[in-house]
């Protein structure tokens, strides 16, 4: 028990944590996809060794069958993810995350077996009712009226497809365990945002003169908190069902907010604190009735 909450305190960290760097690189002329790209590779490259002590012949196909799948919702989701922060509000995109506990509570019956109870589905709809509160702050308010902002777009799709991708990654700790799950994670991660860069016709050498000498320690930052993102993801979800872990991640919120608060002057804070409170408050419920 110790162990999960340690990681769920991690992941709530470090993901906001991560798109701070996101947001900056991209700001700085980096374009998202390579932002995507490299955070892949580097931590493909960091997975090699570890991977060695892998008996890689005792892994069935079913399990490099689902990590193929979850890379590639995984690069997607993460590549709309970037492309998101580049312009958006990290205080407004966070709590749009919200959602994805619907998404990965839906999938998680249908393909996990997963049933929610009465008090996780309570949880789940104080969360989507405290991110009315949040993104009643934009100027179309919260409403369909939304959708036509490119960012908010962007953050609808990073989330389902990185609901979806939650899915099958808890198909390969199933049939493998949490290291496997991470090194796929990363490997076809990196394949699959490799072939995004020449599906959207990028030039990745020209792309990459853009990265500067002060860009490289928020690349190992960035580096980093993914990877701490991830591996205390996939670990929550080898002890958790994956919606309820889904909905506690989104305490992550209030992490967002102050951020972008702090860092990037973004405004409304009081407004979206309280979405945020009442957004934990579901997570509490799920955390005392899982």
């Amino acid at each position: 028990m110790v162990a999960t909450v340690s990681a769920l305190i991690l992941r709530i960290l470090s993901n906001p944590i991560g798109n701070v760097f996101q947001k900056r690189l991209t700001g700085e002329q980096n374009h998202p996809l390579i932002v995507n790209f490299l955070t892949f590779f580097i931590l493909g490259i960091f997975c090699i060794i570890p991977a060695c002590r892998v008996n890689w012949g005792n892994i069935s196909g079913e399990c490099w069958y689902y990590g193929i799948i979850a890379g590639i919702f995984g690069a997607t989701g993460n590549a709309f993810l970037v492309k998101a922060l580049q312009k958006g509000d990290l205080s407004v995109l966070g709590p749009i995350n919200s959602y994805k506990s619907v998404v990965g509570i839906l999938g998680g019956m249908l393909f996990l077996q997963e049933m929610p109870n009465l008090y996780g589905i309570g949880g789940m709809l104080l969360i989507i009712f405290g991110s009315y509160f949040v993104l009643d702050t934009m100027p179309e308010g919260f409403s369909l009226a939304l959708l036509k902002n490119k960012e908010i777009q962007y953050r609808v799709w990073a989330m389902v497809l990185t609901a979806v991708e939650a899915i099958f990654i808890k198909k390969v700790i199933l049939y493998s365990s949490v290291s496997v799950s991470f090194f796929f994670w990363c490997w076809f991660g990196a394949f699959f945002s490799f072939l995004l860069l020449f599906l959207f016709r990028l030039r990745p050498i020209e792309e990459a003169k853009q990265i500067k000498r002060r860009h490289l320690p928020l690349y190992a930052c960035l580096v980093l908190c993914i990877g701490t993102m991830q591996y205390t993801t996939n670990y929550v979800f080898s002890h958790m069902n994956v919606g309820y872990a889904l909905a506690l991640f989104q305490l992550s919120t209030i992490v967002s907010i102050f951020l972008g608060y702090r860092l990037f002057k973004e405004q409304n804070i009081r407004r979206k604190l309280l979405g945020a409170v009442i957004m934990i408050t579901g997570s509490i419920i799920i955390i005392l009735w899982n």
